[in-house]
């Protein structure tokens, strides 16, 4: 008998073929010595490694990546991988910790459809709790076993030869059939460029990238803006800072939030009973299905205005500060607000108001639009982040061979019901341009997943091998939805809020009701592209 031993050096494989009686020998570098073992050799050329071609990649771990990879599982599509640029899982909750960090949706809403969780320690869940959750469903399911972790997309192309895409990342090249951009909206924070920034000569950060090891105490603390992550973590910090100055450019819609604390007797009869948490979710998706109702039809908000501006008065005595902290557009037109400890934060001793947008920095000055100075020792961002233009398209081509950050440079993106791009074949954004509602962003993500993977069974089921949005049919779904936005809250409440790009086109928000969003997106209809 013979037995072939495969051995392999940088230029060549070499199979040594030994014959009955001779001795099992080791691969010698000098194929003399195999000679004199009465070894027959054979040297075959070394074959390249045929690429491997995943039927999709999906582009981040956080809400949305977890849900894809889950949904694919669940659909029998298992020929993926997910890819996440940091060592753990959460997306946006693993990357906002600043203090006082929680979700304005309530916690029963704001999980997953196909984990239910009864651990939450109040109506409004923490940071904390959110990512622990994220990660335990993550266990639950094994879905770890298909992220590949610290491997950042570096960019993406698209090759029209191959019917791919390219990926390149931190680990490597990468290539797929389709693609899944799971990178949320909230991913990149934004910091104005005021003029003299580079000469602050304290500590600077942006609340979405904490620096918890630096100490507040006794130090003058200059916070920048008073959006939905300002609001949390103002009162947090106030105790301990010497001087707490607030700039606020313009004054938010702030409602009182019923954050209910939900003990181990609460929690174990939510465990016990689980249809209270099917009708506590099912309530609270009426809550919001009204409230959308009422963004869509601005005339019905105006009770609402008055009985807002009533609940300020008793909240705060103080006539100017009253006075500085009631917006002057309608409740909706901006994100809505929801607090119980921010309006008393703003009126302890340490604390002060500025009604104005910060314009320049001159070392440890503040200068206002007013031309009011202050000192600091620190500035926190609290500014939002960068939504307009979706930080994904700075590193994505589409096919002509363009950056779409640079498409985008004039105008926001469009989307086809916020998942097809134009001139991007074969991939998906989840939560993207115009798909917005007052809702949970998992619920939302989860029927877009339904949509987009819907597609993926029928490209591979039917052997396609390309697919792209019809222009014809991208065009007429953004007419129809600019055009129903001019009737709601969001464009006609008189404010500038980051629905708005820069030209006045609302690039975020979906004009009509949650149901007809989630109608539409029960399975993506392949008339509405081409396909070859």
């Amino acid at each position: 008998m013979t037995e072939n031993i495969l051995a392999e050096n940088s230029d060549q494989k070499v199979e040594l073929v030994l014959e009955e009686g001779a001795k099992s020998i080791g691969v010698e570098e000098n194929p003399t010595s195999v000679t004199q073992q009465k070894a027959k050799i054979r040297t075959k050329a070394k074959q390249p490694q045929p690429t491997r071609v995943y039927d999709c990649i999906v582009i981040g771990a956080g809400i949305s990546g977890i849900a894809a990879a889950y949904k694919m599982i669940q659909a029998g599509y298992t020929d993926f991988l997910v890819f996440e640029k940091a060592d753990r899982v959460g997306g946006t909750w693993r990357d906002n910790t600043y203090p006082g960090c929680g979700c304005d949706v309530p916690s029963a809403l704001y999980s997953f459809s196909f984990a239910p969780s009864y651990a939450w320690s109040h109506l409004f869940a923490k940071q904390t709790e959110i990512l622990a959750y994220l990660e335990q469903v993550t266990k639950q399911f094994n879905l770890n076993d298909k992220i590949k972790f610290k491997h950042e997309l570096l960019s993406a192309k698209w090759n029209e030869a191959q019917q791919q895409w390219v990926l390149e990342t931190s680990q490597g090249k990468f290539f797929s059939k389709t693609v899944i951009f799971s990178t949320g909206p909230i991913t990149e924070p934004s910091v104005p460029q005021v003029k003299g920034i580079e000469t602050f000569q304290g500590e600077m950060f942006h609340s979405a990238r904490w620096k918890h090891d630096y100490d507040l105490i006794d130090k003058r603390v200059a916070v920048i803006g008073t959006g939905a992550s300002a609001i949390q973590f103002i009162p947090q910090i106030q105790p301990d800072v010497k001087e707490l100055i607030v700039f606020q450019r313009t004054a938010p819609w702030v409602l009182p939030k019923v954050d209910l604390v939900l003990n181990d007797a609460a929690k174990g009869i939510i465990a016990k009973y689980p249809v209270i948490q099917q009708l506590w979710r099912g309530g609270v998706a009426q809550i919001l299905n009204g409230i959308n109702f009422g963004l869509r039809h601005p005339q019905i908000l105006e009770p609402i205005n008055l009985l807002s501006k009533q609940l300020l008065k008793l909240q705060i005595q103080d006539h100017t500060l009253r006075k500085n902290v009631t917006p002057n557009f309608s409740i909706g037109c901006k994100r809505l607000l929801f607090a119980n400890n921010y309006y008393p934060a703003l009126q302890q001793e340490n604390v002060q108001l500025v009604p104005q947008g910060l314009i320049e920095i001159q070392g440890n000055k503040l200068i206002a639009a007013n031309g009011e100075q202050y000192e600091a020792d620190v500035i926190i961002w609290g500014t939002g982040f960068e939504v307009s233009h979706p930080p994904i398209g700075k590193r994505v081509y589409d096919t002509n061979e363009q950056l779409l950050a640079e498409r985008w440079k004039e105008s926001s993106p469009e989307a086809f019901l916020g998942a097809s791009l134009e001139h991007v074949p074969n991939a998906f954004l989840v939560l993207g341009p115009n798909i917005l509602v007052y809702d949970s962003f998992i619920g939302i993500a989860e029927a877009q997943l339904d949509y987009i993977i819907s597609g993926l069974l029928q490209m591979r089921d039917q052997g396609i091998k390309r697919i792209q949005i019809k222009p014809k049919v991208l065009h007429e779904h953004n007419v129809a939805v600019q055009k129903n936005l001019q009737k709601t809250v969001f464009n006609r409440g008189g404010c500038k809020s980051y629905y708005l790009d820069k030209n006045g086109r609302n690039f975020a928000a979906w004009p009509w009701s949650l149901k007809q969003l989630k109608q539409q997106l029960k399975k993506l209809d392949l008339a509405d592209y081409d396909i070859a």
